[in-house]
């Protein structure tokens, strides 16, 4: 197993692709900008990268993971609609600041407008009718795996079982009614594993999902079953993916690449280069293509160099052919490294010709790139490969709020729904309001400082819809439970598919209820 100039070994892209619910809460700075930004930046151009590589011929390129929330967004008639609407003024923008009298804020203007012409075209093209008609290609073409994973990005140790198990059963469910098939794959959120939850996997014919390399004790070079299914963890490789993106280092802290941060306070655009690393906003230097090709060739050759070397030391290591994954989010290529796609799409061209063998997390497995059972411990792929950044001190409130709102909203369900009888909306957005207020989005962007208080303001208000339709429901106020069920679900109306009456499957499996 290996490549043809003797490379041993399988190399895997994994990206994982997420944004927490963000349609109808808030445009900007924090908001429905955050999607369409992303969406304009990453999602565009990468599945562009995909669309080429298949067209090429290549096959079995990454593993695509796609959260059922991020979906939701992409498949959204409103979220679609105003997308349009953000590129459209995008490309209106770039007219205003292409007749600028500053010469390189005029420059800046044409490129942004070839840009949002060509990203207007694209998305008026392949996406007007939402993501799934697109992610269904790209599997169909064969270029992808599609990972999926549980409802609404809950940080899974944390959640009350049977909501854990019911999150990752109607996440897999939505998968199959957006894109005809069950993902044999899931990203579990944060990478976040407790022991016990390669059972539940097992249970809900998941097959394979990712930790991050310091839960498999650093040796990532095979995957490996764990406890006693046969449910495989595949692991992050460090050595190699921080190659690309650290917490201190990274290709996209390169100078001649534009700067995410620095922006043109005038059109909005971020039009300056890194230019260095301690380098202030207002000393930045205007970005220069014509800089950028050369680095990301270099860069391109360094990680292929840096794939292959690993390959061949890991599999010396272990004495057979080894694995190699690297793993990021999806939004750094384009989002946060604006030449990030470029840099992907000669990646997966030059490493077959370099000898390596690329192949999805799927393949790895189907080839047998597989070690001995192990029991993982706790942990995640955040600060200190542990769960502090979601159960940590700074963040303990939401910890607590996240267990009275989950303990409310399945009391409320099990009473309402126990009965028997039809679909029920009032327990639907009970849970779904539920599930939104135990993201993990939230207590990651407090932990991280970044735009807390609209985290903080979002889990209490899904935490508040809760609270509210519940309250009515107990009190017997049928017509109001409803009104409010209807109201919210205006706001937040995603996962049409969620059906409150298979949670009572997932309750009463913990007791041994359930057949």
């Amino acid at each position: 197993m290996g490549g043809s100039a003797g490379v041993p070994g399988q190399f895997s892209f994994v990206l994982h692709s997420h944004l927490p619910w963000l349609a109808n809460h808030g445009r900007w700075p924090v908001g429905e900008e955050w999607l369409y930004q992303s969406w304009a930046a990453s999602y565009l151009p990468v599945v562009e990268v995909l669309r080429r590589l298949a067209d090429d011929g290549f096959r079995d390129q990454l593993s695509l993971g796609i959260t059922p929330v991020l979906a939701a967004q992409l498949d959204d008639p409103h979220c679609c609609a105003s997308m349009y609407e953000w590129l459209a003024d995008w490309q209106l923008r770039a007219c205003e600041a292409a007749v600028s009298t500053d010469p390189d804020r005029a420059e800046s203007g044409h490129r942004e407008f070839r840009a949002a012409a060509h990203a207007l075209a694209d998305f008026e093209v392949n996406w007007r009718h939402g993501a799934s008609p697109v992610i269904r290609s790209l599997v169909s073409s064969g270029v992808i795996e599609v990972l999926g994973g549980p409802l609404a990005h809950p940080f899974q140790p944390l959640l009350d079982p049977r909501l854990r198990r019911f999150s990752l059963r109607e996440g897999l469910n939505d998968a199959r009614s957006r894109w005809g098939f069950d993902p044999s794959g899931i990203w579990a959120p944060e990478c976040a594993f407790a022991p016990g939850m390669e059972t539940e996997y097992a249970r809900a014919g998941v097959g394979h999902f990712m930790v991050d390399g310091p839960t498999l004790h650093g040796d990532t070079a095979l995957g490996r079953p764990v406890g006693d299914t046969e449910v495989v963890a595949f692991g992050r490789d460090l050595t190699v993916s921080y190659r690309v993106w650290s917490p201190k280092s990274g290709y996209p802290g390169h100078a001649a690449y534009r700067d995410f941060h620095t922006y043109d306070h005038t059109t909005g655009f971020k039009s300056f280069r890194v230019t260095g690393r301690n380098v202030p906003g207002d000393a930045k230097k205007p970005y220069d293509p014509a800089l950028v090709d050369a680095v990301i060739d270099r860069h391109v050759d360094d990680f292929v160099e840096t794939v292959a070397r690993r390959l061949t030391d890991e599999s010396s290591r272990i004495g057979a052919p080894a694995l190699v994954v690297a793993a990021f989010d999806t939004e750094l290529f384009g989002h946060w490294w604006f030449e990030g796609p470029i840099w992907l799409e000669r990646v997966l061209r030059r490493l077959p010709e370099a000898g390596v063998t690329v192949g999805t997390l799927a393949t790895a497995r189907a080839n047998g790139f597989v070690g001995d059972p192990m029991e993982l411990p706790a942990s995640s792929w955040g600060s200190g490969k542990d769960w502090r950044v979601w159960n940590g001190p700074q963040v303990e409130h939401l910890v607590t709020l996240n267990a009275e709102v989950t303990e409310t909203a399945l009391d409320t369900c099990e009473k309402l729904l126990a009965g028997g009888g039809g679909r029920n909306r009032v327990a639907d957005q009970i849970v779904r309001e539920a599930l939104m207020t135990v993201s993990s989005d939230w207590p990651f962007m407090v932990s991280k400082d970044t735009a807390a208080n609209y985290a903080v303001q979002r889990a209490h208000t899904h935490a508040h819809a809760t609270r509210e339709i519940c309250d009515a429901a107990m009190r017997g106020r049928d017509a109001h439970a409803a009104e409010l069920a209807a109201g919210w679900n205006r706001a937040d109306n995603l996962f049409a598919g969620l059906d409150a009456r298979r949670l009572l499957a997932a309750m009463r499996e913990e007791t041994g209820d359930a057949t």
